[in-house]
């Protein structure tokens, strides 16, 4: 999955030791540019920290896997990004052939019609019903 938006806060890092070893992880809280924007805080575990280098108020594209697990009857979500891209360097990605009925029309701003001698913003309605 793939969430777009601006980034709003930055958590602090968080580290410890684990049987496995170090850890490191940090949080980034996302607001998505919708007409009712919701706000993801989403992790990133270890070298892809610094590797993905998070600021403030940056616009991303950030590819998440979400999990949840159960421990003592309570059900906790993940919400991890696998990868991060700059919204600024992305550029929407359109396949004309894949639209249902070619090319979309192409519309009169206001030049007159041809039975009419009215602009297409005139407020006459030259309906015949």
């Amino acid at each position: 999955m793939e969430i777009t938006g601006k980034i709003i806060r930055i958590l602090p890092l968080q580290s410890g030791q684990g049987r496995n070893g170090e850890w490191k992880k940090q949080d980034f809280v996302l607001e998505t540019t919708e007409q009712y924007p919701k706000k993801v805080c989403f992790t990133v575990w270890g070298d892809k920290i610094d590797l993905f280098n998070i600021q403030m108020d940056e616009d991303l594209i950030v590819s998440i896997t979400i999990e949840s697990r159960e421990y003592n009857e309570r059900w906790y979500t993940n919400i991890q990004a696998w990868k991060v891209d700059r919204a600024a360097n992305v550029t929407p990605q359109f396949d004309e052939a894949a639209m249902p009925f070619g090319n979309p029309p192409e519309y009169a701003t206001s030049a007159p019609s041809p039975s009419t001698g009215l602009s297409a913003s005139s407020p006459i309605d030259d309906l015949p019903f």
